[in-house]
């Protein structure tokens, strides 16, 4: 008796930033496996999340990318590369676009850049916050169509849900004929360690809002299990200058108590696990900049 044939590849998010491509990649897989935050240029690395449906025999691997932008350090010229290697590699390309702001010059540079690199493969578009346009949505999705090398135009909600099960099907079926590329019950291929990181560095974004720029990074050094269920993380927390240590210390370490307790309510959601975080904070100055310090912090 032969094996059902399963569909299984990768998906490539492209978009502008804070067009909400991380909500949608935890919309698709069900779990938090990206940092969603209205600040822009949240997604450092490209993360992978993964959303098997086992009756249809469909995997999708959604590749969260940083927004598209032009790079400015060594940080944001990695950025910007892994973007275009990603798309190279993808099955298929998802557009992501701000249903509120409309189609700007700036989404019909990207897609044309798709088209251009590419080629034959299937751009899909997803218009995120149509929920909130009303009778508003139908000129944004036509000119959604419009935009050269797009095949397909589904409205969506990332925040909601709405429409993201039809886009799921759709995506599914464009998949070519392989066996999963991850286990099942994988939502993404990132490490705890990678995953707990950025767990810790989204809760520094909400908390910090405008008054820490995005010279924050998070490395996670251990991870233990105590014989009780106690899993202790310690982790230290980057930014480049004393005043940017001192506002995220707070006075009398308020402001590092509110993001440890944020954060550690996410660890133990995640991990399923009573947590003890340790959060340490180090001043690295340029670390954006330094070459050896971003391989280490495996931004490739």
């Amino acid at each position: 008796m032969s094996e059902p044939v399963t569909r299984s590849g990768f998906v490539g998010l492209a978009g502008r930033p804070n067009v909400g491509k991380s909500t949608l990649v935890n919309s698709i897989v069900g779990a938090k496996v990206a940092i969603a935050t209205v600040r822009p240029q949240t997604t450092r690395r490209a993360i992978r999340g993964v959303f098997t449906d086992l009756e249809a025999g469909t995997q999708l691997v959604i590749t969260d990318l940083p927004g598209v932008q032009r790079p400015r350090d060594e940080l944001t010229s990695r950025m910007q590369k892994s973007v275009e290697r990603e798309l190279g590699d993808a099955d298929s390309v998802l557009l992501v676009i701000n249903g509120e702001e409309g189609v700007g010059a700036g989404d019909r540079f990207i897609a044309e850049s798709l088209l251009a690199a590419k080629g034959n493969t299937s751009v899909v578009c997803a218009v995120n916050k149509s929920d909130r346009l009303g009778r508003e949505v139908v000129p944004v999705l036509a000119a959604a169509a419009e935009l050269k090398g797009v095949d397909q135009v589904f409205p969506i909600s990332a925040l909601t849900g709405e429409g993201v099960e039809e886009l799921k099907v759709y995506l599914g079926g464009l998949m070519p004929e392989s066996p999963y590329l991850y286990p099942p019950e994988d939502h993404s291929d990132q490490s705890d360690e990678q995953l707990l990181a950025e767990l810790i560095r989204g809760e520094v974004l909400i908390r910090t809002r405008d008054e820490v720029p995005h010279s924050v990074e998070v490395k996670v050094l251990s991870i233990n299990e105590r014989e009780d269920g106690l899993v202790t993380v310690v982790a230290e927390i980057w930014v480049e200058t004393e005043s940017q240590k001192g506002i995220l210390i707070g006075k009398s370490g308020f402001k590092i108590g509110e993001i440890g307790r944020g954060a550690r309510r996410d660890i133990e959601a995640e991990l399923g696990s009573r947590i003890h975080l340790d959060l340490q904070v180090k001043v690295r100055k340029k670390w954006r900049r330094d070459v050896d310090m971003l391989d280490r912090l495996g931004i490739e």
